[in-house]
């Protein structure tokens, strides 16, 4: 049902899926940015995800084979997400789709560079406007290890706490040097804690999801020399949830997908109050029985959940109602 294609975008290698049935009017066009901690993952671990999207939502689909670290370090995945959907956005007529109607879409990782590619967007006069963005239990911030989620889910598979610190250290520098000093929260200095907490703390977090353990964390400050080597965790690219309000106030629609046995949930739950504080329409899936990855296995051949279909269908509507 689809002609699915290998291309390259400026020097992103990417592939395109589009439906074979003919449309009557131009498509809407969705740029898919993969998970896997920005270390792992590729056009062929989403191959069947991309592809049932693309069939059941009637879209033209384009996965992004962006640069891995530890190779390539910030800001490379994120320029190259950047660039292919630039690129896309020029070139829309070409795929029969409808230049007003392109979505950004991505899973953890993904759903982080989908956020940053948005938030670079949404100031910017010469492209249309993105119709939406789609994040996917995404990780967007690197403040705080000790929300409740990474406290109460820290051993949850697929995705542990240390893990996650591990996976965005890789990204930032190339190693995981410091990993110590994340999780507790000693690298980041507590003036600019505490100019973030507006955005990043607990008490943004409703309370209903805190009953199950959590214990409120201690404030430590950190050294100059491991600052140094993570400052880059307060530019919005790399963490989108420290993005101004005057820029979150500009961004589409948009479609978060969160997991209760996830360490990143919060991550999503604070974005979402930030986007609606600022005005900006949200639709929120919550899956009570999902976790980490899940949508991953909708139709995995050997390990299948219900609530991963769940929430790809959820995925689905959205995009159909755009």
């Amino acid at each position: 049902k689809l002609f699915i294609k290998d291309l390259w975008f400026e020097k992103v290698p990417v592939r395109i899926y589009q439906p074979k049935v003919p449309s009557a009017s131009p498509r809407r066009g969705v740029m898919f940015f993969h998970g896997g901690g920005w270390v792992f993952g590729s056009l062929e671990t989403h191959e069947k995800l991309c592809r049932s999207m693309a069939r059941e939502s009637e879209s033209v689909v384009v996965s992004v084979g962006y640069r891995l670290a530890p190779e390539h370090k910030y800001p490379a995945a994120y320029e190259d997400c950047l660039n292919a959907t630039i690129h896309f956005m020029k070139m829309t007529e070409h795929y029969g789709v409808d230049p007003a109607n392109v979505i950004v879409c991505g899973d953890s990782a993904g759903g982080n560079l989908a956020a940053a590619v948005s938030q670079t967007l949404a100031g910017r006069s010469d492209l249309p406007r993105l119709r939406a963005q789609i994040l996917i239990y995404p990780g967007l911030q690197a403040l705080d290890f000790n929300l409740p989620s990474y406290q109460q889910n820290r051993g949850v598979p697929l995705l542990f706490r240390e893990r996650a610190a591990f996976y965005v250290l890789q990204y930032l520098n190339g190693n995981a040097s410091n990993l110590e000093e994340v999780l507790e929260g000693s690298h980041i200095p507590i003036d600019i804690k505490l100019n973030y907490r507006k955005w990043v703390s607990p008490d943004n977090i409703p309370e209903k999801f805190k009953v199950r353990g959590y214990k409120p964390h201690v404030l430590l400050d950190c050294t100059t020399e491991v600052y140094e080597t993570v400052k880059r965790f307060c530019e919005p690219n790399l963490c989108p949830l420290l993005a101004e309000d005057a820029i979150v106030q500009q961004l589409p629609e948009s479609f978060i997908l969160t997991c209760e046995y996830d360490v990143l949930r919060d991550d999503g739950l604070l974005y979402k109050k930030r986007l609606e504080d600022n005005g900006v329409r949200v639709t929120w899936y919550h899956l009570e029985d999902g976790f980490h990855g899940i949508i991953n296995s909708f139709n995995s051949d050997w390990l299948s959940f219900s609530s991963g279909k769940r929430g790809l269908d959820n995925v689905v509507n959205f995009l159909k109602s755009l």
